[in-house]
């Protein structure tokens, strides 16, 4: 019997961005992610360069079984780009003697609304199988999909996160 969070990558959005070449200037990474019954897809494409980036767009292909509620699970896989984003890139705790340094939000960095996706589109997977999770898978994805266009575009390999980490 099939189940929810199989077909993210059989039913890519038309045009799929990995699909055809990407436009001048435009770099893609492409990650996928299976948990909670879903399966989100994701494609990001940057502008720039390692050192001096844009997120022109992340899309998104997500089987999370039958749609509910289409719109709100659009808007948890597009805030939870932003927080999936958030956290790898710049996500950082220090410890001094076992007590966080970061008590509040003044320090410790977010993706800033400059940084965010300039557009994210979400296509949900038409299914008919029983409604699963969505509301963390939709925050995996994006990270890794930009860091595997930051390496296509020549940044080292990553081997530690944040990947920006404060001085």
């Amino acid at each position: 019997m099939p189940t929810a969070g199989t077909s993210c990558g059989a039913q890519a959005p038309s045009p799929a961005p990995c699909c055809s070449p990407p436009p001048r200037g435009i770099t893609r990474g492409v990650a996928v992610h299976r948990s909670e019954g879903s399966c989100v897809a994701q494609v990001a494409e940057l502008s720039g360069s390692p050192e001096d980036f844009r997120i022109e767009r992340i899309v998104s292909a997500v089987d999370c079984g039958l749609a509910v509620n289409p719109d709100t699970e659009r808007a948890q896989v597009e805030g939870g780009t932003g927080f999936g984003l958030s956290s790898a890139l710049y996500g950082e705790i220090n410890l001094d003697h076992g007590a966080a340094r970061q008590g509040n939000f003044d320090g410790y960095r977010l993706l800033r609304m400059n940084e965010m996706p300039r557009r994210i589109d979400v296509h949900m997977v038409e299914s008919s199988e029983r409604p699963s999770g969505i509301g963390e898978p939709g925050s995996v994805p994006g990270a890794p999909a930009v860091i595997n266009a930051l390496e296509r575009m020549g940044m080292a390999p990553v081997t530690r996160f944040p990947v920006f980490a404060s001085a």
